[in-house]
């Protein structure tokens, strides 16, 4: 029905952008919404938007997504991923979009049992009656599997030229990105940083160290590899490279205390959280086993601490043996 308009959550996946294909060759105008947070990002998607010619929206899902990883409603997948209460999330907020811009539906690119957990039938309900929006959530590729939604009953969406896709296989996906002409799609993946068991090692520990949620300046510093929880319950993150090294210089100016070696060339450290002078020196001495020191028995570790006057002091490297059960 001309006149229709539908905002649809484009990751960027291949069954995204076939949700808003199939839509839109039913002449219903197409947009696309984006959910950003430290674990997931637009990327995607926009490369998605621009191969489909449509309008993208990007919205910060940071504290959406952090309350969840708290206290998820329904649990979590393999790892710290609450998929189910995420996506219920996603769509509340979708709904609330949709409302607010006079659009006529939601829709997404799930597929009936293409994921057991997360898109089997009892999942898709549940999702959808905890997004606030049951009647107006329509998922084109198995609708014709699915209860009919609002926009179908009444005529705006013309259910006979909806799919009826299920399962894990793509061959009706891939036939159909043919006939629609696309050309560029990722390979299936989750793309999630909550799916990563390693990641997610270094976030449940900052969750067990942290009174309620943490901020989002201290979940984004997850991204560095090299992480340790010292004995008393500091966190230093030390730079692997140049790129780490800068990035962590720059935390200067968010009030974090900085170590680096002086005399020989080393890392970066950003040392993190309550903090005594027994976790700084056993964070100095860290930093000091990283630096290229050759035969010296200790180097010059400067320590750069907020509302104090830089302190370069003579620093004997910790044996990794000592440190290596520290890291996250």
């Amino acid at each position: 029905m001309t006149g229709t308009r539908g905002i649809s959550l484009l990751s960027g996946g291949l069954d995204s952008m076939l949700a808003i294909c199939v839509l839109r060759d039913q002449g219903i105008e197409m947009e696309g919404v984006v959910f950003v947070s430290p674990f997931f990002d637009a990327k995607s998607a926009r490369k998605a938007a621009a191969q489909l010619g449509v309008r993208l929206h990007e919205l910060d899902f940071t504290a959406d997504i952090l309350a969840l990883v708290r206290n998820p409603p329904h649990g979590f997948g393999g790892a710290m991923n609450p998929c189910i209460d995420c996506h219920a999330a996603m769509i509340r907020r979708a709904g609330e979009f949709m409302r607010a811009g006079g659009y006529d539906f939601v829709s997404t690119g799930e597929v009936l049992n293409q994921r057991p957990m997360s898109q089997n039938r009892k999942s898709l309900e549940t999702v959808a009656q905890d997004s606030g929006i049951p009647g107006q959530l329509l998922r084109p590729l198995s609708a014709q599997l699915l209860t009919p939604t609002q926009p179908e009953l009444d005529g705006r969406v013309d259910r006979e030229r909806l799919c009826a896709i299920q399962g894990r296989q793509r061959v009706e996906q891939l036939a159909l990105a043919k006939r629609f002409g696309l050309t560029e799609f990722p390979s299936p993946a989750g793309g999630c940083l909550l799916t990563e068991k390693g990641y997610c090692r270094k976030l449940r520990d900052l969750f067990d160290h942290t009174e309620g949620i943490p901020a989002a300046e201290d979940v984004a510093l997850l991204r560095f590899s090299r992480q340790f929880r010292l004995p008393h319950g500091g966190r230093v993150i030390v730079g692997r490279n140049r790129a780490d090294n800068q990035a962590l210089k720059a935390l200067a100016a968010q009030g974090r205390t900085l170590l680096h070696t002086v005399n020989v060339p080393g890392p970066t450290a950003a040392v993190l959280g309550p903090i005594d002078e027994h976790d700084l020196d056993l964070a100095a001495g860290i930093v000091a086993s990283y630096g290229d020191r050759g035969t010296l028995p200790s180097i010059i570790v400067r320590r750069l601490i907020p509302g104090q006057p830089p302190a370069d002091l003579p620093t004997v490297p910790l044996p990794r043996e000592t440190y290596t059960p520290w890291m996250l």
